[in-house]
């Protein structure tokens, strides 16, 4: 298990690197990009600044927390597609009949999909979360590993909700409107305050669509770190995952082939 656990890692980590080396080949692009991301992000925290001006505290919540909650959510989003950027096309692999390409590969399948394109993009996300974290936190060396954690966890719910929502494509068609749809919602959910969620919204973004898992929860672990809720957060992180993976290999035995005779080196 540890062998085949290393294996992944170090695919993921030589798909990143090539990845990067291809987004610097043309970095004045590259550069616009991340630029571009990154002030997007900060045009949206300056609307929030001015509605907590005006308003005073939401709830529970004041201007830090969702200061905080927009770096988790900016830098796991980020993080997400940055190493699993092919995570969005799923579906148009399956309905195309392009897994083939990965399907001739010794390499786990679904790792070799998701991690074979990243999006340049996304590292204005990324970096602009931990611009924003050392502007609440300053340099905290605690409270940066607890937000470097809450980054990979979040990556993985993300990556993990959309190996489902595009899954479904083996059984009824298409469905990349459904992930999509899945996106904006773990999108919009995860930076607003949790206070104004109720009823069945709130138990809808804790099981569901684990929008609150995304941010909302760690959120509460660095306002008051408890051992307990670390712990709880990462297993039901792992069970999320396994349950991607599962769903997918179950979806991947309805796999109709495109009778492609490429192959990737």
């Amino acid at each position: 298990m540890l062998m085949e656990a290393r294996k992944y890692l170090r695919l993921i980590k030589d798909y990143f690197l090539l990845n990067l080396s291809a987004a610097m080949e043309y970095r004045a692009s590259f550069i616009i990009q991340v630029l571009g991301m990154a002030l997007n992000n900060a045009f949206f925290l300056f609307f929030w600044w001015i509605v907590f001006n005006n308003t005073g505290n939401i709830g529970n919540y004041s201007f830090r927390h969702v200061m905080t909650i927009w770096a988790i959510a900016s830098s796991a989003f980020g993080a997400a597609f940055i190493l699993f950027g092919n995570t969005r096309n799923i579906s148009n692999l399956i309905v195309q009949g392009e897994l083939d390409v990965y399907l001739l590969q010794p390499k786990n399948v679904l790792i070799n999909v998701i991690c074979s394109r990243s999006s340049a993009a996304s590292w204005g996300d990324l970096l602009y979360g931990f611009i924003v974290f050392f502007a609440v936190y300053g340099f905290n060396p605690g409270k940066l590993m607890l937000f470097t954690l809450f980054v990979v966890s979040g990556a993985l719910f993300i990556t993990s909700m959309l190996i489902i929502a595009h899954s479904f494509t083996f059984r009824m068609g298409n469905s990349s409107n459904i992930a999509n749809a899945v996106l904006e919602f773990l999108i919009s959910f995860s930076i607003y305050p949790e206070d104004i969620f109720k009823g069945y919204i709130k138990f809808i973004i804790y099981s569901v669509l684990p929008a609150g898992f995304i941010t909302f929860f760690p959120l509460r672990i660095m306002n008051e770190f408890k051992p307990v809720m670390l712990l709880a957060l990462l297993l039901i992180n792992t069970a999320y995952f396994i349950t991607a993976f599962i769903i997918f290999y179950r979806g991947l035995k309805k796999y109709e082939s495109g009778n492609l005779i490429t192959t990737r080196m």
